[in-house]
């Protein structure tokens, strides 16, 4: 039997310690390939024991194969599922004399130095700490990191999706240069429409010279699940659905914004609900306050964003309800997944939208979701500034680097290989690197860049807007958008943040603090976030479909119904079975696509004369000139599929691609551009005949 591999110490308490009668199907199905050294990556739902199925044979061939010093490293996306996940992997190496501990910002320097001197069997940590121990004087990476023998990345598919992947690959190349040996790679991840590909990416340069299995037990049949699409048209209505409904339970409400968040939290404490809140402008003690209070009470409500979507455990759900819609299958999959674990419990998501835009696209979500869609997780393209910051981090790494030999250093991987010369060219041409013979090191224009706090701002991939501390007394609530701190406004400054009002009393600007006291209400939340939006090419399309006369299969109310007919009656010349539509109306000539917001805008840059010059592409549109002609149409087109263009990029967004300072201005563009494009969703729609109607 398949258990019979585990460490017998390992068997012995999950029987009499957990209390289990038997394995999970991951969990079985994961033991051979695990402790056989394959990479892997292991699927099953939230909550479905993927930790488990990826340490308990870790631990087993640690005991078996005499690993010492550190050998595990165990990567996650967010501090808070480090800090949910550290007690029991502590418990689980207990069992076998080992030890864990977690190491993030967050951790203090004594704990560090304590790692340091004794280093821990498993480290639970963020890429990004990785990335700062190997770039730190006070650390000894090769001492440290000398036993490491394998990498666990839970919610691998959080990472794969976005820069932060790229980054963890660059650091999971270095850590095998360090350590001199290949390290086995096991993901984590709940259901994604890839899986395959999902683990090629994970094995980097191990692809095709590492044993790699993908471990998806066949799901159990479906229990039944209920799903319900209601239409409430405000945050106050929206408050009081979730006041009166499923009293005495506990809900978890999810929300696609913070100021979405705050000013629902807000609306639930005046009508008398126990409400926490948690998103990532909280302090760090205002969360973990309102994880672990809502973790033990029941009759309660918590609002937050994407922020516990992830694993983070808040003890047993009633209800999940989903305000607007989230931006992918698989997120609401995570979501939907938080309920039904009782015995004899149903998983459920309610979904409140806000207006009839947000029905729309709530119903077309859901009709993904019931076909079995998932979306497939793929890396940004040409990530040329996850390169630049790459080659900076190695010369503080290595103090100098040779020439000629810093590839090496990624082993091979594409794009951190020879083919990044030119961006090597560009950091030494603008002092971010300087020479000396054959040596490379960093350069003062890189100091100068990056150098605040020891080179802290190189280990994240992401640019952060400013933000002002806000703090009542000594207690740090959290942080606000420095806006709101310089409106002209009438009367006393007034915050909503923790789901509470403040009046500003004095700002310490060049610190960046703002302190408040509480008052009754009439606070106000904002927060700008850079990065590129929209709606996907297959999301459109289901809301095409939609307003054609398709209903999700899921409970409409009689509110969404009737929301719904009149929004079909309101779009109903934008769309057509049989291909898109230009529809000239009032003196303005739209093409409507219903192809998402990338697709759109690689449309708009390739037919760009016939493009109106003051609105370009929107998720379902793209506004044409106002003298269009069918014959202007047919010339621009004929040959369009052939000639597809590359989005325009407006130089300020560069300034929300970290490190694009240290890329040369054309590749840079060109990096965002490519992430702006999408050309199978563009191509799809050159090949659909067009209708031209309107006056």
């Amino acid at each position: 039997m398949t258990v019979d591999r585990l460490h017998p110490v390992l068997v012995h308490h999950l029987v009499n310690s957990l209390g289990w009668r038997s394995l999970r199907p991951l969990q079985h199905q994961a033991v051979a390939p695990l402790l056989d050294g394959a990479d892997a990556v292991l699927l099953a739902p939230t909550a479905g024991g993927k930790t488990e199925a990826a340490m308990f044979p870790l631990l087993t061939a640690m005991e078996q194969q005499g690993w010492s010093g550190l050998s595990v490293v165990y990567v996650c996306p967010l501090k808070a599922l480090l800090n949910n996940l550290t007690p029991r992997l502590e418990s689980y190496g207990a069992w076998l004399g080992r030890r864990a501990a977690v190491w993030h910002g967050d951790v203090g320097a004594s704990a560090r130095r304590r790692i340091l001197r004794d280093p821990p069997d498993v480290l639970l940590t963020t890429p990004e700490s990785l990335e700062a121990m190997l770039v730190s004087v006070k650390v000894d990476h090769h001492r440290l990191f000398a036993g490491l023998r394998a990498v666990v990345v839970d919610e691998v598919h959080a990472f794969a999706g976005d820069d932060r992947g790229w980054h963890l690959l660059a650091v999971l190349e270095r850590l095998a240069r360090v350590c001199g040996r290949p390290v086995q790679r096991i993901g984590l991840s709940a259901t994604v429409g890839n899986p395959s590909e999902l683990l090629a990416w994970l094995q980097g340069t191990g692809r095709g010279s590492r044993e790699a299995t993908v471990v998806a037990p066949e799901a159990a049949p479906a229990a039944e699940i209920d799903v319900e699409l209601d239409h409430v048209g405000s945050v106050d209505n929206a408050a009081t659905v979730l006041a009166a409904l499923h009293r005495g339970e506990k809900r978890l409400v999810f929300c696609d914004s913070r100021a979405l968040v705050e000013k629902l939290g807000a609306a639930l404490r005046e009508r008398g609900v126990t409400t926490f809140l948690s998103h990532a402008s909280l302090s760090v003690e205002e969360r973990r306050r309102a994880e672990q209070a809502f973790a033990e009470a029941r009759n309660c409500v918590i609002v937050s964003t994407s922020t516990l979507e992830l694993g983070i455990d808040v003890g047993d759900l009633d209800r999940v309800v989903q305000v607007n819609a989230p931006t992918t299958v698989a997120s609401f999959l995570q979501r939907l997944g938080r309920t039904g674990r009782r015995a004899g419990a149903t998983r459920n998501c309610l979904f409140l939208a806000l207006d009839k835009h947000s029905l729309l696209w709530s119903a077309g979500l859901l009709q993904l979701w019931a076909g079995g869609y998932v979306e497939p997780v793929t890396a940004p393209p040409q990530p040329r500034h996850i390169v630049a910051q790459q080659l900076l981090a190695l010369c503080l790494q290595e103090g100098t680097v040779g020439s000629r030999l810093w590839a090496q250093t990624w082993n091979g991987l594409a794009p951190f290989d020879r083919s990044a010369e030119p961006i090597v060219t560009h950091l030494l041409d603008e002092g971010f690197v300087e020479r000396d013979g054959e040596l490379l090191f960093i350069g003062p224009q890189a100091e100068q860049r990056f150098g605040r706090r020891h080179f802290m701002g190189m280990t994240a991939v992401f640019t952060a807007p400013p933000q002002f501390t806000v703090v009542e007394g000594r207690r740090e609530i959290g942080h606000v958008d420095p806006s709101l701190l310089t409106d002209r406004v009438e009367g006393p400054r007034l915050l909503l943040l923790a789901g509470r009002s403040w009046r500003v009393t004095w700002v310490d600007w060049t610190r960046q603090r703002c302190f408040v006291e509480a008052v009754d209400a009439g606070g106000r939340a904002r927060w700008h976030t850079g990065g590129v939006g929209g709606a996907s090419f297959t999301l459109a399309r289901a809301a095409r479909e939609v307003l054609l006369g398709a209903d999700p299969p899921v409970a409409l109310t009689k509110r969404a119904v009737r929301a719904l007919g009149q929004i079909r009656d309101e779009q109903i010349a934008t769309v057509h079975p049989g291909g898109t539509v230009i529809l000239r109306h009032g003196g303005e000539v739209r093409w409507w696509t219903w192809a998402g917001y990338r697709a759109n805008a690689t449309l708009a840059a390739t037919v760009s004369d016939l493009v109106d010059a003051t609105q370009r592409a929107d998720d379902v549109s793209i506004r044409l000139r106002g003298d269009l002609t069918p014959q202007m149409w047919r010339g621009a087109t004929a040959d369009a599929a052939e000639r597809l263009c590359l989005p325009d990029v407006d130089r300020r967004a560069l300034d929300g691609l970290k490190f694009s300072e240290a890329l040369p201005e054309r590749l840079a563009t060109m990096t965002l551009a490519a992430r702006l494009a999408d050309l199978d969703g563009a191509a799809r729609v050159l090949a659909e005949p067009t209708r031209m109607v309107g006056s």
